[in-house]
């Protein structure tokens, strides 16, 4: 079934500051590779048959272009973002100002939060990260606005410092993930829920390969990660390797640079 993208061109992007581990301001990033790598993802799920909306990036915000931080969308409500870090703290009105101008039922969040970086959404449960961006109540708070159950997973590992970097929806109802980014709570937790999860290994997550995009057919995946792309192939998804090696420099991928927009399902 197709799904309804929101992205942001990098028309601004840079890595002028560090607020995780894979940020080196003094390596800075090509601004030119970053867009011409991005429009290479938006046209890949175009040639999917996705629907790609764009907001407009803004001048100052060079990590807008993760557009998966902006908001959460589920049952067609949006649950806004309040980042952790004050470089990007304008984003969050930004794109709950996006959302509000089309109509969409909109709630400006108490508690820190970065959208789909640590939710991830499935047919019947939400999958919550913290531990590093997202406070925990920010769960709580998701789940009482949108009414849906809201699993709490704790990350471990600074690299993996959103849920969407370490874990990845493969369909409604299974994920793909790397069990060390996890507390041993969190990752029994995972392997209860999740018994024919696909399991990454260290070398393609450390590529954020598990920073991928499902529509439950074909997967959208960093080209660098070769052995889970087999192990995909192997499960019978139809997989799409993609080059954002430049805005990987900012700690992202292509699920970073994408928020799903879900109406009444």
């Amino acid at each position: 079934m197709p799904k309804h993208f929101l992205m942001c061109r990098p028309d601004y992007f840079a890595v002028e500051y560090a607020i995780n581990p894979w940020m080196h301001p003094e390596a800075g990033a090509d601004r030119d590779i970053a867009v011409r790598q991005w429009e290479g993802l938006k046209s890949a799920y175009e040639e999917l048959g996705h629907e790609v909306s764009l907001i407009e990036p803004i001048d100052g915000l060079p990590d807008m272009v993760f557009a998966a931080n902006g908001a959460l969308v589920a049952g067609g409500r949006v649950y806004g973002a309040r980042f952790a870090y004050p470089q990007r703290a304008a984003e969050g009105p930004a794109y709950l100002r996006w959302f509000a101008e089309r109509g969409y039922p909109v709630m400006e969040p108490a508690h820190v939060n970065e959208g789909e970086g640590d939710f991830l959404t499935l047919d019947e449960v939400i999958l919550a990260g913290t531990g590093f961006r997202t406070d925990v109540v920010a769960h709580q708070e998701a789940q009482e606005y949108l009414g849906r159950p809201v699993v709490s997973l704790t990350l471990v590992d600074p690299r993996f410092y959103h849920l969407d970097t370490a874990l990845f929806p493969l369909d409604g109802h299974n994920v793909a993930y790397y069990p060390e980014a996890f507390s041993p709570g969190s990752l029994a937790v995972l392997r209860r829920m999740f018994p024919d999860a696909v399991l990454a290994t260290a070398q393609d997550a450390e590529v954020l390969g598990l920073n991928a995009v499902s529509d439950g057919t074909n997967v959208v995946i960093n080209a660098e990660a070769t052995d889970l792309q087999l192990e995909l192939k192997r499960r019978g998804y139809e997989v799409i390797p993609v080059d954002l090696s430049e805005l990987r420099k900012a700690g992202g991928g292509p699920k970073c640079c994408t928020l799903e927009i879900r109406g009444d399902n």
